[in-house]
């Protein structure tokens, strides 16, 4: 399908995953955000559109407040297209440190850290094996939900799917009171979207069944040649040791030949930041946002 050119976009949809995944295998990224996976199942909460600039893609999106934004354009004319993009006031999200060195290292440039859209990254062998006294808690987890359930370790596959939406219901009724917050919602249908397109997404995922019936299972990708991401991570919360059980799996099951595991952002989330800081972080992949300074 033929890509607008910039101002001109349209919305994004299955048929640019060739155009897409060959951008992001070229450009091998860190940023977890980067794949074709991520925009698409994220495309109607954040209106994502494609067009082209310079022989770039860009990739325009909305926040969760409206406010209009770019991720850093692919292939042809990157530094065109962004000073393009950045010249029509757009905030361009998820830069990391190469493409500010490299693009937006002017005077002109507003660059601010975005911390709580920082990426974990860890060795996943670390994350399969939980080896030595820094992982003795996350041991102990396991240890307390295996000896008390009678429970099945699969990868994931069509035959899981109801078994896993009922989960994510399940998941929002219980972990949002009174109401589920909109970015919740948005997450629940993103990953039931990624569960029924597993396969055309080239997702990959690991359930964990107790007494016959989905408690918990996590969903992901390669996000380059050495790294996996995992993007969806649902278990019962009422069965301690099974978030801790489920995350090892998919280190231990998936991507086997990955040397890292990139678990992507806290959002600001002061529980999911202590979560993902106790897992012993190799690296947070640090996140900018950037626009053009106010003369």
């Amino acid at each position: 399908m033929e890509i607008p050119v910039y101002p001109a976009s349209r919305a994004l949809n299955m048929a640019d995953k060739p155009l897409l995944d060959r951008l992001y295998e070229e450009l091998q990224p860190r940023v977890s955000e980067l794949t074709f996976a991520g925009m698409y199942l994220f495309r109607a909460a954040h209106d994502y559109r494609i067009a082209s600039i310079a022989e770039s893609v860009v990739l325009l999106g909305n926040g969760y407040d409206g406010a209009p934004y770019c991720l850093p354009p692919l292939g042809g004319d990157v530094a065109a297209a962004t000073a393009r993009l950045l010249s029509d006031k757009r905030i361009m999200y998820g830069v990391d440190q190469p493409f500010l060195d490299e693009f937006c290292n002017g005077e002109q440039y507003e660059i601010t850290e975005d911390r709580d859209s920082f990426d974990y990254l860890y060795l996943r062998e670390e994350l399969a094996t939980l080896p030595g006294s820094r992982f003795h808690k996350k041991k102990n987890r396991v240890n307390y939900f295996t000896v008390r359930h009678q429970y099945q370790v699969a990868h994931y596959s069509a035959e899981h799917l109801q078994g896993c939406l009922d989960l994510l219901q399940s998941w929002l009724a219980s972990s949002q009171q009174p109401t589920p917050k909109r970015t919740s919602i948005l997450e629940a249908e993103a990953a039931a979207e990624g569960l029924r397109c597993a396969v055309e997404l080239d997702l990959q995922g690991i359930v964990i069944l107790v007494d016959g019936v989905v408690a918990a299972f996590a969903l992901g990708e390669r996000l380059n040649e050495s790294t996996a991401v995992c993007q969806f991570e649902k278990a019962d919360p009422f069965k301690e040791g099974l978030y801790q059980l489920i995350n090892r799996e998919f280190a231990r099951l998936l991507f086997t030949d990955c040397i890292y595991l990139n678990r992507e952002q806290d959002l600001g989330d002061t529980g999911l930041r202590t979560a993902k800081l106790s897992y012993h972080p190799l690296e947070l992949i640090r996140k900018y946002k950037v626009s053009l300074r106010q003369s």
